[in-house]
């Protein structure tokens, strides 16, 4: 399989986290949404990252369409995200909160970065980050400090996107220590694991 995208991207590098718990064998092209659009483009038609291409030579787009995926032919009875009944949708809020708190903080950053000064509407980043600090705090209350994971007492999606999101808000500044230090613990731990210090993208 080939993983096309960047592990800076909080969506990416979930499915790159995701192959490696599962033990997938994968390739990654290291492709930028926004430097690379046109390549990009040649797996996605929205140029956005990540793809997935099988080894059939199927692509496949969209972090939450690829981990299904990848939960049938490779999870089964492991999958991060459990198949049925209360277990599953209590990652599947978890994933739902982090990967919207990815959205509103790159929705957050895109703007202070990409806008003309004169156009910034700081009430609206100001907004998008108190999304983002809500949707942590909410799940740094699930934490449990004595417990490995945060949910099922294994490695789910849970976990994964707090990851993903935990670190995606420190990247655009906001004090994960201060605001989440329950979640911030957790994602430290979770560093310490192959699937999670494997992916870490270069510093930049």
């Amino acid at each position: 399989m080939l993983l096309i995208g960047v592990n800076r991207s909080p969506y990416t590098r979930r499915v790159a986290i995701t192959l490696k718990a599962y033990g997938a064998p994968f390739e990654q092209q290291s492709l930028s949404g926004f430097a690379n659009r046109a390549e990009v483009r040649s797996s996605n038609p929205l140029g956005r990252i990540p793809a997935l291409v099988l080894d059939g030579g199927e692509t496949l787009v969209d972090s939450g369409a690829i981990i299904d995926h990848l939960d049938e032919s490779y999870g089964r009875d492991r999958a991060l995200t459990p198949a049925s009944g209360a277990d599953r949708r209590a990652v599947l809020k978890v994933a739902a909160l982090m990967m919207g708190a990815c959205d509103k903080a790159l929705q957050a950053a895109y703007t202070r970065n990409h806008t003309p000064a004169e156009k910034i509407h700081q009430p609206w980043i100001d907004d998008c980050n108190a999304q983002v600090i809500n949707a942590l705090a909410a799940v740094d209350a699930m934490v449990d400090p004595a417990q490995p994971y945060l949910l099922l007492g294994r490695l789910t999606q849970a976990d994964v996107t707090a990851f993903v999101a935990e670190r995606l808000a420190r990247g655009i500044g906001l004090d994960t220590e201060a605001r989440a230090p329950r979640l911030r613990a957790l994602t430290k731990k979770l560093l310490e694991e192959l699937p999670f210090s494997s992916t870490e993208p270069p510093a930049t």
